[in-house]
């Protein structure tokens, strides 16, 4: 069955990543392909948990992230840092959430490790596609 690609088929992707450039670029392939209504950015862990937990207070301020792109490498808290912190989070909070690691790693013990955290859907590395969005958003909504 084909969707009608003007309409937005998620709510919001959290992008969380502290490279300013690599974030304004997938910003600009998210508006886009036109797969979401909202695209947030924290750029680091502590500041998207803040955020998810700010998602539950004001949805509309901050618009509970349907689709959510996590960095490894970060400052303050890295990708792996925050998993941790996230899964102790109330599932209020991260029950409708995929995450994607979206790194830069070619590392195979961080995607094996990424992988092997149930909350993370999948694996891939930057910068994000029009076409891997498209891809992940037929798949996981």
């Amino acid at each position: 069955m084909e969707t009608d690609s003007a309409k937005p088929h998620i709510n919001c992707i959290l992008l969380i990543d502290d490279d300013l450039a690599g974030n304004a670029f997938h910003i600009i392939i998210i508006k886009n392909s036109g797969v979401c209504k909202h695209v947030k950015t924290a750029n680091n862990g502590r500041k998207a948990l803040e955020y998810i937990l700010k998602s539950e207070e004001s949805s509309e301020s901050f618009p509970k992230p349907d689709l959510i792109y996590l960095d490894i490498n970060m400052p303050g808290m890295n990708g792996f840092e925050f998993l941790d912190e996230y899964k102790k989070l109330d599932t209020k909070y991260s029950e409708q959430s995929a995450i994607i690691m979206l790194s830069t790693s070619l590392n195979p013990e961080d995607k094996k490790r990424a992988l092997e955290v149930k909350e993370v859907v999948g694996f891939q590395n930057k910068p994000l596609t029009e076409e891997s969005l498209k891809e992940t958003i037929k798949k996981h909504f």
